[in-house]
């Protein structure tokens, strides 16, 4: 059985997003921004941040990769599983991650991505895990910093499960 030890709180959650919804409202100001949620992690973070944009056009769209499967650690290898429906050629994109560890997979993705010629790709995380970190990544916002620990919950899985919780949790197999 896991032990969870509380890392980030429902209410210091919603501070974070706030605070990044609102950095990336003023930045986009008058332009049109294409979301796009890594699934299935994101959706959450995804979620409260479009609810959160003061801006008048905001797309969302999303696609899905995997590095992990049922283990703790990445296995390095990317797959995508579910592309992007939106045409983005000439537009702002911003990835919305769960968390950025290794990099690797985000990497993948934004290669992927700018092979549609966007106007723009910029990365927005709810969490930017760096200690382990492998590819050069730019995170241009992040709502919390995290060094160890493998977390769980507001979106963030083991093997599936625990996504559902509504904190951030260090789990201890």
């Amino acid at each position: 059985m896991p032990e969870f030890t509380s890392v980030i709180n429902k209410d210091e959650i919603q501070r974070q997003v706030s605070r990044v919804a609102a950095t990336i409202s003023k930045d986009y100001q008058g332009r049109e921004l294409v979301l796009i949620g890594v699934l299935k992690g994101a959706f959450l973070f995804l979620a409260d941040l479009a609810r959160q944009l003061k801006l008048e056009k905001v797309k969302i769209d999303f696609l899905q990769a995997s590095s992990y499967g049922a283990d703790i650690v990445s296995s390095e290898t990317i797959v995508l599983k579910k592309d992007i429906d939106i045409d983005i050629h000439g537009k702002d994109v911003l990835v919305v991650e769960d968390i950025v560890d290794t990099g690797l997979t985000l990497a993948h993705l934004i290669n992927h991505l700018a092979g549609f010629g966007p106007k723009s790709i910029k990365v927005c995380t709810m969490i930017d895990k760096s200690e382990r970190r492998q590819a050069a990544i730019d995170v241009d916002y992040a709502c919390l910093t995290v060094e160890k620990g493998f977390l769980v919950g507001y979106g963030l899985d083991y093997a599936e499960n625990y996504r559902n919780l509504p904190e951030i949790y260090h789990m201890k197999l």
